[in-house]
């Protein structure tokens, strides 16, 4: 056996299991059946594995699962034990069916939880405030942090009674614990949150709000010498400040190794490809539950006159396509608001003449609820100048301003609204591109006074829209979209409306 430790790490998975699209069946390079087969070949008696979280939240097989069989074991969960994880860190998505079922998936892994900066309501964290992991003749110091952004997101009853305290202080306290109490030979952090900063060149990639602070974590806190970042579904791996770093992507399209050479001390970290076969006895769990989702995803749920199939996402948002008119409407009549917001989700495909729960799933895939909040003309004003900094302008054309489209698109933060009309002009600086903004062809004013309607991501707050998250609550409903757009469909049967195009953006 080599003289080395190896670390191997998930994160981010969100529910993929199986190596297929549930669009259209084609191959994907992800998941836990081929993860297995990787795990096998690079693991040994010197190896450690863990999970930092986001994982049973996210693929239609988890969305079908919670729907149809929330009273027993996700098939995730199960698998993950299979796999013998010996560390799991909670990730922000892991609250959305709340602590309950949380607790269900870590006691199905069997892997010890190492989340130190949630507290439940007894004043204790949800696992270990840091362990000592001795393998190889060596002493690993190993704790764990997630996001403390999730109050802004989550719904108040999945998170009842918990306390989320900043992650960085908590990396710092910890970091002092250890350095007082013990005396390790690496001490890692597993942290599901990410860098602020790209890593590798240190330019900010999005405006710092302590949602992710991996990067100053780093730079101002001495003794970390592995930091397992994740949230932000990008795919990093390197060196930063004397820290070996990975964050492998989402869905289980890398896998994170990293080596501890005991003779020379040099660690290496590396990103590697899922692209090993499935392990077949991982699919083989599943297969019930899959073989049900599959059949559930390919219901006939009702028909559409009106074109709402996605073809191309830019000109979709450019241009609103009507695919986004339907879901306001939907969200209008189940909600009563004025107004209604909706965002396209990324690799969204629309729907088919003959609509399907896979068409739904496909264009609408998070668990989002919807809340109805009290706004102004001068709030609304506000979000509108904030969802126009979507765009920029390069060359005279219209453009993704880069920073919503890299390292991470962040696509989702880009709201298109119904029952107003407005335009916008972008080569305006930011802050006064809104050059138009009417209700019923009535200029919009300051105090005019509208109820709209949002996911619960977006009225939280989520992608820096605090002028949604500080305005009156009037009415939160529970349903999920998933199960309000399909029961839409099957009340209605046929979808037939005139399209509606109430945006303008220009030069």
């Amino acid at each position: 056996m080599t003289n080395r430790i190896r670390i191997l790490s998930t994160s981010d998975l969100h529910g993929a299991i199986y190596p297929h699209s549930y669009v259209d069946g084609s191959p994907i390079n992800h998941g836990l059946a081929r993860i297995k087969t990787m795990i096998d070949e690079l693991r040994d008696d010197n190896t450690i594995l863990i999970d930092n979280g986001d994982t049973i939240e996210g693929s239609p097989l988890t969305f079908y699962h919670y729907l149809k069989h929330a009273d027993k074991v996700c098939p995730i969960s199960e698998i993950m034990g299979i796999l013998d994880y010996d560390y799991i860190n909670i990730g922000n998505h892991d609250f959305n069916y709340g602590i309950d079922t949380l607790n269900t998936h870590l006691e199905a892994t069997n892997a010890t939880c190492i989340t130190n900066n949630v507290y439940d309501k007894n004043n204790e964290s949800l696992g270990t405030t840091y362990l000592i992991h001795e393998v190889a003749g060596k002493k690993l110091a190993i704790f764990g942090l997630t996001t403390h952004f999730v109050p802004k997101w989550e719904k108040p009853e999945n998170i009842e009674g918990l306390t989320f305290v900043d992650a960085f202080e908590a990396a710092k306290e910890t970091l002092e614990l250890i350095k007082k109490n013990e005396t390790p030979d690496y001490i890692i952090c597993v942290y599901h949150g990410g860098f602020e900063k790209d890593p590798a060149i240190g330019k900010a990639g999005e405006t710092y709000t302590g949602e992710n602070q991996a990067y100053k974590m780093l730079e101002e806190l001495d003794g970390i010498d592995i930091m397992i970042a994740g949230h932000q579904h990008r795919a990093y791996c390197g060196t930063l400040f004397d820290t070996a770093y990975t964050e492998p992507a989402f869905d289980g399209q890398y896998l994170s190794c990293i080596d501890i050479d005991l003779d020379t001390n040099t660690i290496t970290p590396r990103l590697l490809e899922v692209t090993a076969c499935a392990n077949e006895e991982i699919m083989e769990v599943a297969k019930e539950e899959e073989n049900e989702c599959q059949t559930w995803l390919d219901q006939s749920l009702g028909s559409t006159n009106v074109n709402l199939k996605i073809i191309d996402e830019f000109d979709a948002r450019l241009n609103k396509a009507q695919l986004l008119t339907f879901l306001n409407r939907v969200q209008i009549d189940i909600s009563g608001a004025d107004i209604s917001a909706s965002a396209l989700f990324l690799r969204a495909t629309g729907f088919n003449k003959d609509i399907t729960m896979r068409n739904i799933v496909s264009t609408y895939p998070f668990p989002n609820t919807l809340v109805v909040k009290r706004i102004n003309g001068k709030i609304l004003k506000e979000y509108l100048e904030k969802d126009m900094e979507f765009w920029d302008v390069k060359d005279g054309k219209i453009i993704i301003n880069p920073l919503y489209d890299f390292p991470n698109p962040q696509h989702h933060n880009y709201d298109m609204l119904d029952g107003i009309e407005y335009e916008a002009k972008i080569s305006n600086p930011l802050g006064s591109r809104i050059i138009s903004l009417t209700r019923n062809g009535k200029t919009i004013n300051d105090e005019d006074e509208f109820n709209i309607v949002l996911n619960n991501y977006r009225a939280s707050g989520g992608g820096n829209f605090f002028m949604i998250k500080d305005a009156p609550t009037v009415r939160e409903i529970s349903n999920t979209m998933v199960d309000i757009l399909a029961n839409y469909i099957i009340k209605n049967k046929i979808i037939d409306f005139d399209e509606i195009h109430n945006i303008k953006i220009s030069i």
